[in-house]
């Protein structure tokens, strides 16, 4: 069904620029190299190193800005950027133009874009995690990927195998930082054994029957997070992005367009607060096996968890992935690739025609079993000349 696959540039939205940096030697475009660790020209292999910056610079890019603050609009002015912004009607993409630019091309479709949107202010990036892998190994990691696929119609992997260029887009991230102090209420319940008399198989047996001892608790569990990282744009499916952890965080650098030469960097759509409620949630989870393991005993029930959070901070960061988008009848499926581990994840369409010969097959292996099963039952069979 390879006739069904096409191309699909409608996969993400929201996106700020291309960012672009003119080679001094040719003039062509210089790209950032995840080989190389540099701006390089494929026209005439000039190569430029990325200046890191000196060590204020990376305080500064890795420090914690304070929540509270933000949310009060306290933040410093040089935090906050301001851009002109067009939006695409044909794909619903929105990205930034310069301050001459009155028209562009959308980043996603190509479409023409004329705009007047005016200005929008955001926090910027303060740090980013490069490109480490190139488009020829994240292929080859989708590819394998999708040949785990069973299920997946054939012309997935003819897709693959066709090498469609793939987008490298810098995706939003918010980190948390925060203290946590929680006060619960529950049960602990402990297991314990009676012995009991119970007929089996037509006999009266004394068996062991586990009960359960159930008493009321209350306490308070702490905890400190750091860099609880949440999606902060809509445009991927949240729960496979989160499925690329983990991200080597420890490697961030200090933010730099130069790393973005070649590259889409996607603008967040999920604000500050919103964000937050998202990282909570991954709190709430951690501190529910806190709990639990306070709690103690065999069995666990948490009936009240009040939480307070102090000192809580956050970054603005990117993260690298590596996108593929296709259309498989009608409908728009996506892989992310992190393009620091590998690791793949994506939407899939199911072969209905491999899952009917599935349960056929599945079917035929049942009777058979079901047919040795009869023959040993009656003793085999008995052919006789």
């Amino acid at each position: 069904m390879a006739q069904d696959l096409v191309d699909d540039d409608d996969g993400v939205e929201a996106a700020t620029d291309i960012h672009r940096f003119p080679c001094p030697t040719c003039g062509a475009d210089l790209r950032f190299s995840p080989e190389r660790g540099s701006l390089v020209c494929d026209h005439c292999g000039y190569v430029e190193p990325v200046s890191a910056g000196g060590r204020s610079a990376w305080v500064e890019a890795l420090q914690e800005l304070d929540y509270a603050s933000a949310l009060r609009q306290g933040l410093p002015a040089e935090e906050i950027v301001t851009a002109r912004t067009a939006h695409c009607e044909s794909c619903g993409a929105t990205f930034e133009l310069a301050e001459y630019e009155q028209a562009g091309e959308c980043p996603f479709c190509a479409s023409p874009v004329v705009t007047d949107t005016g200005r929008q202010r955001h926090l910027k990036p303060t740090a980013v995690l490069p490109f480490a892998l190139t488009e020829e190994t994240a292929r080859k990691a989708m590819s394998t990927w999708l040949g785990r696929l069973w299920f997946a119609p054939g012309g997935l992997k003819e897709y693959a195998r066709k090498g469609r260029k793939m987008k490298g887009v810098y995706v939003p991230f918010w980190t948390y930082d925060s203290r946590t102090r929680t006060d619960y209420s529950g049960r602990r319940g402990d297991d314990y054994y009676v012995t009991q008399t119970r007929m089996v198989n037509g006999k009266r047996q004394n068996v062991q029957v586990r009960k359960t001892r159930w008493r009321n608790v209350r306490g308070r569990v702490a905890r400190n997070f750091d860099d609880v990282l949440v999606l902060a744009a809509d445009s991927l499916p949240r729960e496979y992005v989160d499925a690329l952890d983990p991200w080597d965080l420890a490697e961030l650098v200090p933010f730099k367009p130069e790393y973005l030469a070649g590259y889409i960097a996607e603008a967040y759509t999920v604000d500050l607060e919103p964000g937050f409620a998202y990282a909570r949630q991954k709190m709430d989870a951690v501190i529910a096996m806190d709990i639990r393991r306070d709690i103690g005993g065999d069995h666990q029930q948490i009936s009240r968890a009040d939480t307070e959070h102090a000192g809580v901070t956050f970054k603005h960061i990117l993260l690298p992935m590596w996108l593929a988008a296709y259309r498989f009848r009608g409908k728009s499926y996506r892989f992310v690739v992190n393009a620091r581990t590998g690791e793949v994840k994506g939407e899939r369409p199911y072969s209905a025609w491999k899952i009917a010969l599935a349960v056929i097959l599945g079917a035929i292996i049942a009777a058979g079993l079901l047919y040795l099963s009869q023959t040993a039952d009656s003793g085999g069979v008995s052919i006789g000349f």
